[in-house]
């Protein structure tokens, strides 16, 4: 086993993450009002967020200005311009069902609405893309068997990228 491997009965550990924010105040309100995050620590130009048990921090970055948002990279994948970078989190289906279920309550854009991707094939799993007010693409995502997370398909489609 490499050290990028872990035995299954080993539970993952948080990771973290840091992305840039136009402002700190509307980070705070989407992180914790829309995404329902609790705050951690924070200082005047960065804040941590508990976002399902990871760590997110928001830093501000004034260069993007009171309106400015980050530009993305596209790529296709099962028919879906998906956008690049992004982060996010694997849920169990019950909590990605709440989360798509929430934030459509709340009026989010989504880039890619809440669907199920790659289905009946190895790996088949719902997914969900949107923004946060400064352009971080955000997708949540769950597995219909967890353990295929890592899997492998041999759909010569999916190797080629389509």
């Amino acid at each position: 086993m490499n050290s990028n491997e872990s035995a299954t009965a080993e539970p993952l550990t948080p990771f973290h993450i840091a992305v840039q924010v136009r402002d700190i105040a509307e980070a705070r309100s989407f992180y914790k009002d829309i995404l329902g995050c609790a705050e951690g620590r924070s200082d005047i130009a960065w804040v941590d967020f508990n976002l399902y048990g990871h760590q997110l921090v928001c830093h501000l970055n004034p260069a993007l200005g009171s309106q400015g948002s980050l530009a993305n990279h596209f790529n296709l994948v099962d028919g879906h311009g998906v956008p690049v970078p992004h982060c996010g989190v694997v849920l169990r289906p019950a909590q990605w069902s709440a989360l798509a279920d929430r934030l459509r309550g709340l009026g989010v854009a989504f880039i890619i609405e809440p669907c199920t991707r790659f289905k009946g094939q190895v790996g088949e799993q719902s997914t969900m893309f949107f923004r946060d007010p400064s352009g971080n693409a955000l997708e949540f995502k769950a597995f219909r068997d967890h353990r295929q997370l890592f899997a492998t398909a041999a759909h010569p489609d999916r190797a080629a990228g389509r």
